[in-house]
Parts: structure tokens; sequence; C-alpha cells
């Protein structure tokens, strides 16, 4: 029975060496709330164009409206630099896709950015590098984290690999899989640690952050893996909304059947696809086939979102509340 059990622990402890992944959770970073116990923050995403395609003056309005409401930091949906990612960690195009380009005071806080489907075409390790923090501060970016300020959690997670239509059906562009394959445990894993850290979280409001779509009536439309693998494990943990690029549009979708809503800030640069998919006019409720960003400020009871275009114009606003004491 000793000897058994001695060689269980043995067991364990090698598949721990071997395969250390397996054992990982979601790495978490505290970002603490106002005095108020609020918390204040713009959307953007698919912006990185050294500041062509309007990507400057979409900037600009960020920089006001994020002065105007005092903003805590910028959460980044993904497609962080056209058209192939970095080529490393001292590309140029970094500081001239970022740091030359957000330069607003209200803007030099903590940039919290997933990687999306263009900056897996480059070197994505490049974009997870410390040393891109070192050469701007406010450069925060991980394939999936948690990021917790007390009245809200924030989950963000890497949805490129989940998208079969880039291992099946690349066509020209090369796509860095590094420390992504093997894909199935890689998905497997990423799909756990979420479901595990959403049951676990106490907040009062759950926010989760990807660069594809769930539900979306723009070019690219909805992510049919999303929806089979991680729409579920958002609906099961009451998650309240679901923040994503991909398409260069602004949209706000509701849905029927939960409270969930599905929030598309993707119009940081190129935009106008010209183009939509029909939509259940009682979900739809928002789309814009231009560009601009998200504006979103919460309380322990409210939350209150806004959609402003390029020259800084409220295109929609919508609020939800909760009470003190149920956690939904």
């Amino acid at each position: 029975m000793a000897s058994m059990k001695i060689l269980n622990i043995f067991i364990s402890f090698l598949l721990l060496l071997l395969f250390p992944a397996a054992m990982a959770e979601l790495h978490r970073l505290e970002h603490p709330v106002n005095t108020d116990g609020s918390i204040s923050f713009l959307v953007v995403g698919d912006w990185g164009r050294r500041g062509t395609f309007n990507q400057s003056q979409v900037a600009q309005q960020m920089g006001i409206i994020g002065e105007k409401l005092n903003i805590d930091f910028v959460v980044s949906t993904g497609d962080n630099f056209y058209d192939d990612g970095l080529t490393g960690v001292d590309d140029p195009a970094f500081e001239e896709s970022f740091t030359n380009v957000y330069t607003a005071p209200s803007l030099q806080k903590n940039w919290y950015n997933v990687l999306g489907n263009h900056d897996y075409r480059g070197d994505a390790l490049a974009q997870l590098s410390p040393i891109l923090k070192q050469k701007d501060n406010r450069w925060i970016c991980m394939r999936s984290y948690i990021v917790n300020t007390d009245v809200a959690e924030f989950f963000f997670v890497d949805t490129t690999p989940f998208q079969d239509m880039y291992f099946t059906t690349p066509k020209d562009h090369t796509y860095d899989w590094r420390n992504v394959m093997p894909r199935k445990d890689y998905l497997s894993l990423v799909l756990k640690d979420l479901d595990s850290a959403l049951r676990e979280s106490s907040a009062k409001w759950k926010i989760v952050v990807g660069h594809h779509t769930i539900k979306s009536a723009g070019h690219h439309g909805s992510s049919e893996e999303l929806g089979v693998y991680l729409l579920p494990i958002l609906q099961a943990n009451n998650v309240d909304f679901y923040l994503n690029g991909h398409d260069h549009c602004l949209e706000h979708i509701s849905s029927s059947d939960s409270s969930l809503q599905f929030l598309t800030s993707g119009g940081g640069s190129k935009s106008w696809r010209g183009d939509m998919n029909w939509w259940n006019p009682k979900e739809m409720k928002f789309y814009y086939d231009g560009q601009g960003f998200m504006a979103m400020q919460i309380t322990q009871t409210q939350v209150w979102i806004q959609f402003f275009d390029i020259f800084g114009n409220i295109l929609h606003k919508w609020s939800a509340s909760k009470n003190l004491v149920s956690i939904m």
C-alpha cells in the first residue's frame, strides 16, 4: 500500500515535469478601483496601422473622451499590428503604431491587450515579451489572463487558435503557433482554466474579452467555433459582457435567453466594409459600420456603455443595474 502511494506521488511529479502547462492557471493581475469603488475604461480594437486609415483621428478622440471620463485603463481587443503582426521586439511598428499614436495624457494608463489573428501572422511571442513593456510601460499582453478590479473581473481569452480556418485554409498566410501546439490540448486547457476561474469569481460584474466575435452581423460574422466551445461557458457562469473586435465596426447585440451582452469594438482604424448581415432586431441594439471606440463605466450597482465615432459623437448609449445583494 505504501509502495503504491509512493508510486502515485512519483507519477504525479513526473507528469508535472513533463506537462507543466497542464497544471497552469490563468495569470492574475490586480488593478485598483477608484476611491468611490468605480472604474472607467475605453475599448478599442483592430487599430495598428502606423496612424493611417484614421487611426490617429480615433486616438485623438480617445484622448479627449478618456480625459472627460478620467479613465483608469484601456482594453485592446486585438489585431494590434497590421498586416502581419510584429517581426520581433525591435520592430519599429511598435512605436509607430502604438507609442507615437496614443500620446494623449489620458491614455498614459495600462493597456490590457489580447492577440488577434493578424498578430499571429507575425512574431506572436514578441507581443508577449516583457521587452515591449520596457519600451512602453503601458503595454500588457498575454495570451489568456485575468485582471481583477474588485468591482469587475476581466477574463482575457486567446481566441485565434479556436478558429479552424487558420489551420485548414491559411491561404498565403503563415501563423506563429509556437506554444499553441498540440492545438487540442491548448484549447482544452484554455477552456478548463477559464471555466474554473469564472466559477470561482465573486465579482459583481464578469467581463470576458477576446478578439473574435461570438455574435456579429459584421463582415466576418459569428464564430461557429466560439459559439460551440466558449459561449456555453460564459452562459453557465453568468458572464455579463463579451467584448471583442475582429469585425471592423461598432456593435451591440443582446441575448434573448440571458443577460449576456455582446459588444464589438473593432473600429480603431481601417473600417467601412459596406456589408451587414441580417440580425434579429429584438437583439440588435446598435450597429455602426465605421470607425470609433467604446467606453464603459462600472460601479457595484451600475454599468454605463457609450459608443463614439471618429468625431467624438455618441452613437449609442446603454446601461444596466444590479442590486447589492444578489450576484448574477
